[in-house]
Parts: C-alpha cells; sequence; structure tokens
C-alpha cells in the first residue's frame, strides 16, 4: 500500500505551458484569459527603436520608438504607454495608451485611452475616446466590414428559420 507503485496507472499529464507575460499585459478586461493562448503575440519593448515598415500575423505591442509602416491588418496593436509612433497604421483593432502621430485604419476598433494622444486621421467602424485622452484629425466612420458581417449573420439567422 506504501511506496508500492502501480504499473497500469497512466502517468499525469504535464500542465500546458502558458505565456504569463501576455496574461499580464492584456488591455482588454473583457476579454477571457484563454483568448490570449489562441494568438500569438509579439513586444517591441521601451528600449527599441525601430525605423522601417512592420507587418505580420500576430497582435503587437508596442513600447518603444518606430518610424514607419506598421501593416497588421488581422490583428491587434497595443500602443503602450512609453510608445512613440511616427507612422501610419492598418490593423484590425488599435488601442493606444502612449504617442501615434500619423493616419490609423483599423476595421474593428480604435480605442484611445485616458494619456493617450493621436495626431492624425482615423478610420474605422467603432472609436472610442476616453476622457483625459488627446486626438487631433479628423474621424471616418466606414462601417463597410460590419455590414458584411451584419449580412452574414441575418442570412445564416434566416437559413435556420426556413429550416424548421
Amino acid at each position: 500500500m506504501w511506496g508500492k507503485k502501480s504499473v497500469g496507472a497512466p502517468l499525469a499529464a504535464a500542465p500546458r505551458p502558458q505565456n504569463v507575460v501576455t496574461k499580464m499585459r492584456s488591455t482588454d478586461p473583457m476579454a477571457p484569459l484563454d483568448e490570449t493562448e489562441k494568438h500569438t503575440s509579439g513586444w517591441l519593448g521601451s528600449s527599441l527603436r525601430v525605423k522601417g515598415d512592420i507587418s505580420g500575423t500576430e497582435d503587437l505591442l508596442i513600447d518603444g520608438e518606430i518610424e514607419g509602416l506598421i501593416q497588421l491588418n488581422e490583428r491587434k496593436l497595443t500602443v503602450g504607454a512609453t510608445a512613440k509612433l511616427k507612422t501610419d497604421i492598418n490593423a484590425h483593432d488599435v488601442v493606444v495608451y502612449g504617442y501615434v502621430k500619423g493616419n490609423v485604419h483599423a476595421a474593428g476598433k480604435i480605442e484611445i485611452k485616458k494619456g493617450g494622444s493621436v495626431n492624425g486621421n482615423l478610420t474605422t467602424a467603432q472609436i472610442l475616446i476616453e476622457d483625459g485622452a488627446d486626438f487631433r484629425g479628423s474621424i471616418e466612420i466606414d462601417r463597410g466590414t460590419e455590414k458584411e458581417g451584419d449580412k452574414n449573420i441575418s442570412s445564416r439567422a434566416a437559413a435556420v428559420a426556413g429550416s424548421r
């Protein structure tokens, strides 16, 4: 009984490693923690300075200085509190805690948080500018991608109702 090992007993699986840094840096309080595990995300630290274009297929958190185009069409860009960007941005979602000088285009949503600053034109389906944020430029609401999503939902709902 004591000290005997069962030969046929299965071994417990080792816990799956998790990216603790990504979970700690989540800026969306409503997103479940497991959601960050589904997507890869990158981080450019506050001591990094990049001159050139950045493109990719993962979410990105920037705390450093960037000059050049940022292209993350289907992903989320988070501009950290220490970030200074002189760039045009194309991403699905953009959250700004730091400074951005340039035009921002987001298919989903742009959020300028308290203490964040954007000097440029915004094009997006949804916009949120918190009290204490700084914004200079124009805003164009482009619901084209949002309407396509609504049509797909409506057609699926009609198909389900018709099949009953």
